[in-house]
């Protein structure tokens, strides 16, 4: 249990014991639990200097009944051991950052590169404890902007059309007659159309099925508008893909840009005006293509462990355990 993420409940299944009662003798005699240091205060911070190395990531994660807690990873680590520097209750940037500041201040003045999203709070907590290093935020919440504000289009599409629907319903039943809904030459209505095109929207042209390419032919004649947001969708995620310099990286990054706003679409206006504010620490990917996958992963790692415990009634020793296995 010191060196896997596994529950007593897990372990009952395996060996034929009590879970329960193997986790409080683990608990109380087998681990060094009782005697642990950092206890006290490991609800709300804990702290391992031995863990900072010249690349970090750091993101937000919620661990017992929805609070949220900053983590600080080493990408060198590669989600084992050695991987968790700080996990700090809270996401305020003046608490984590007085929380970051005891670890060394030469050592976290070494950090050469920190990954993050585009949250002002990350950023903040970045510049104050790891002022030496470069930000760089990561790549698919650039993308993920974009793919929301295509999705925000479809939506707007699909409101007008169950509005269109319901009307043409009314009117019927006010003429005595049965409504029957369009089908197109998919057959699908044109509710369903924009209901079933969401996942296809998500993914790559090149990747989509038959039915998916018919289906997007039909939306594509049915709202052009779509198929122009798609294809600023696509530019950007090539801009990530072909790019092999922050200097070319920046020229299409601003002819993407002015493509947005000659577009006219309302919902990509917050994207671009994102892209223009963030725009030197989104370039820095460009430099060493460093993403902050390896910090989502390891909280896919921490709810995956969580999801075990079904609800994690003892969050010092849940973090203790972390400790273990991730420190």
């Amino acid at each position: 249990m010191d060196n896997y993420p596994i529950s007593g409940k897990s372990l009952e299944k395996f060996y034929h014991v009590n879970g329960d009662l193997l986790v409080q003798q683990y608990k109380k005699h087998l681990s060094d639990y009782s005697s642990w240091k950092p206890r006290s205060h490991a609800d709300k911070w804990l702290l391992f200097p031995g863990n900072l190395g010249p690349r970090l990531s750091i993101d937000e994660s919620s661990l017992s009944r929805g609070e949220l807690y900053t983590i600080v990873t080493n990408k060198d680590g590669h989600g084992g051991k050695g991987t968790l520097v700080a996990i700090i209750e809270g996401v305020k940037a003046v608490e984590v950052s007085s929380i970051l500041r005891k670890l060394p201040r030469q050592a976290r003045h070494r950090v050469l590169e920190i990954t993050l999203d585009m949250s002002s709070t990350m950023h903040a907590i970045a510049r104050e404890c790891f002022p030496n290093a470069e930000q760089v935020i990561d790549r698919f919440h650039v993308q993920k902007l974009a793919c929301d504000a295509l999705q925000e289009l479809r939506i707007e599409h699909r409101w007008e059309a169950i509005n269109e629907e319901t009307n043409e319903m009314e009117n019927a039943r006010l003429e005595g007659r049965k409504y029957r809904a369009r089908k197109f030459r998919n057959g699908e209505t044109r509710k369903e159309i924009l209901s079933r095109s969401r996942l296809l929207l998500f993914k790559d042209p090149a990747a989509w099925s038959v039915n998916q390419r018919k289906r997007a032919s039909v939306l594509f004649e049915l709202y052009p508008d779509m198929q122009k947001a798609l294809a600023l969708v696509q530019r950007l995620r090539r801009i990530y893909s072909s790019c092999k310099s922050v200097a070319g990286a920046r020229l299409k990054l601003a002819l993407w840009y002015n493509q947005v706003n000659e577009a006219g679409f309302h919902s990509f206006n917050s994207v671009a005006a994102s892209v223009f504010a963030h725009s030197t620490r989104i370039l820095n990917f460009f430099n060493n293509r460093s993403t902050n996958a390896s910090a989502e992963s390891f909280n896919a790692k921490l709810k995956a462990f969580r999801a075990q415990f079904r609800g994690v009634l003892d969050i010092k020793f849940f973090l203790f355990r972390v400790a273990k296995i991730f420190a």
